[in-house]
């Protein structure tokens, strides 16, 4: 008698289980917020920008000045965002620098996900920092201002202090493509730092060689301190050209990070 052969098994294999980008969100910021250079950077972020504003807020009321409140709060910007895009920076070049870069492409191959959700994580992070930092800032200089900020004229108070807060993570996240590109984290906080700090200094000094060199003193408005800068001026009009300028600072740096991310191996 003949035996029927069995026909073929059916296979039970469970495809591997795939990352949701919202799974990819918390690994990051548990990442992110894991790392002690993370909680450094933002301390150093409150402490500057805190005590900034009370210096100033103190020199103003001795001297009778009638700055306003928005402005020394803003003040301190143009040294906390070094700080900012140095901890962009070295959020990713850590992962380059201790492998981990490497089981976390494991787990998500899709690299662009991997960049966009470090980014959002980091540039959420700065923000929510960002806005803490401000109330505490404004809280402790407003009994030596001649004036409370009003809120009743939004180009004059919620406006530039919104503009302030993006600002930040916008050079939070220069700091993030500089160091998916270089991956590097001297390289990238010295990129990171020639273009924030350095880059303005130079272009300014040529303004002492004549008029024919005017224009690149001019060229400096389209740096992202200078763009921020017009950004978070009270009663500023025209916004649209600087808050291309920024915008197109953070897409330029991300864009080259995601390209070098996907030709190079981690």
């Amino acid at each position: 008698m003949t035996t029927l052969a069995a026909g073929p098994r059916r296979s039970t294999h469970t495809p591997a289980h795939r990352l949701t980008f919202a799974h990819l969100l918390r690994s990051e910021a548990v990442k992110v917020l894991s790392l002690r250079s993370t909680w450094w950077s933002l301390g150093v972020t409150a402490a500057m920008s805190v005590g900034m504003s009370l210096l100033i807020a103190l020199a103003t009321s001795d001297t009778g000045g009638a700055m306003a409140p928005t402005n020394v709060i803003l003040a301190p910007t143009q040294f906390t965002m070094l700080v900012a895009g140095i901890l962009g920076a070295i959020v990713v070049t850590g992962e380059y620098s201790t492998g981990m870069i490497r089981s976390t492409l494991t787990a998500e191959p899709r690299r662009g996900a991997v960049l966009l959700a470090k980014a959002m994580v980091v540039a959420a992070t700065m923000m929510v920092t960002t806005v803490v930092i401000y109330a505490v800032a404004m809280a402790v200089t407003a009994p030596m201002m001649q004036a409370p900020v009003d809120w009743a004229t939004p180009a004059d108070s919620v406006v530039p202090l919104g503009f302030g807060v993006l600002s930040m993570a916008c050079f939070t996240l220069m700091g993030v493509g500089f160091g998916f590109l270089l991956r590097s984290g001297a390289g990238a906080i010295a990129v990171t730092v020639g273009v924030l700090f350095v880059l303005p200094i130079v272009l300014s000094l040529f303004s002492i060689a004549g008029p024919e060199w005017m224009w690149i003193v001019e060229s400096a408005k389209y740096l992202p301190v200078n763009a921020a800068g017009a950004l978070t001026q009270p009663g500023a009009q025209d916004l649209i050209e600087p808050a291309l300028t920024l915008a197109g600072w953070v897409v330029g740096p991300l864009a080259l990070g995601w390209i070098a991310l996907r030709t190079r191996d981690a």
